[in-house]
């Protein structure tokens, strides 16, 4: 998960390094803001390009220990209908019986259970992906991009984080047969995060 997109410091915004005292001072709770944040997730089509989407509605809360990593904790939820691949009719048939079922399972979340630093900037939070109404583990690898002070006041973190899953594994199987050999939509998913959080008052 990342604060979208590095800033320079200027006048109105001041980015702090990641690493000792300035990271332990970031220490605090967490929203994550939906207007700065991407959750989004390629997936292979007919084995020659890959789609790419995201979802436009979620909410979601970290809990920040610099100090101690291992103590920080991660929530997501997110609203399945708000699926966006660019293309309603590709968007309609995601949120259909075939897939996402979002009129019976009108969300997708995501509750952290184990964090680790890596080393600098490196880091990898594991927790439950709950898909469908299935409950499996994923990790994540992040990245801490910075933090700063936008010009309202608000004091930022960012990360940048990536993920594979197989989506077989939620019960998401529905594909088609190419005449070439071969399957319409990958089972591998690659789940990219880019999130941008202010510190609560």
């Amino acid at each position: 998960m990342g604060i979208f997109g590095r800033k320079e410091s200027t006048p109105e915004t001041t980015v702090a390094p990641a690493a000792g005292a300035e990271l332990a001072a970031l220490t605090g709770e967490y929203t994550i803001d939906p207007a700065h944040t991407t959750i989004g997730f390629v997936a292979r089509h007919a084995m020659v390009t890959n789609v790419k989407g995201s979802f436009q509605e979620f909410t979601g809360a970290l809990h920040l220990d610099g100090g101690d990593p291992a103590k920080s904790t991660a929530t997501l939820d997110v609203r399945m209908d708000s699926i966006d691949t660019g293309n309603v009719d590709r968007d309609g048939h995601l949120k259909s019986s075939d897939f996402f079922k979002t009129d019976e399972f009108p969300a997708m979340t995501f509750r952290s259970t184990q964090a680790e630093a890596l080393g600098g900037d490196d880091y990898r939070i594991t927790g439950d992906l709950s898909i469908l109404g299935v409950t499996k583990p994923i990790t994540i690898g992040l990245e801490f991009n910075g933090a700063a002070k936008d010009p309202f006041g608000n004091e930022r973190v960012g990360f940048e984080g990536k993920a594979e899953i197989l989506r077989s594994e939620w019960g998401l199987t529905w594909n088609a047969a190419l005449e070439t050999g071969g399957v319409l939509v990958s089972d591998k998913i690659k789940l990219v995060f880019d999130i941008s959080a202010i510190k609560n008052a």
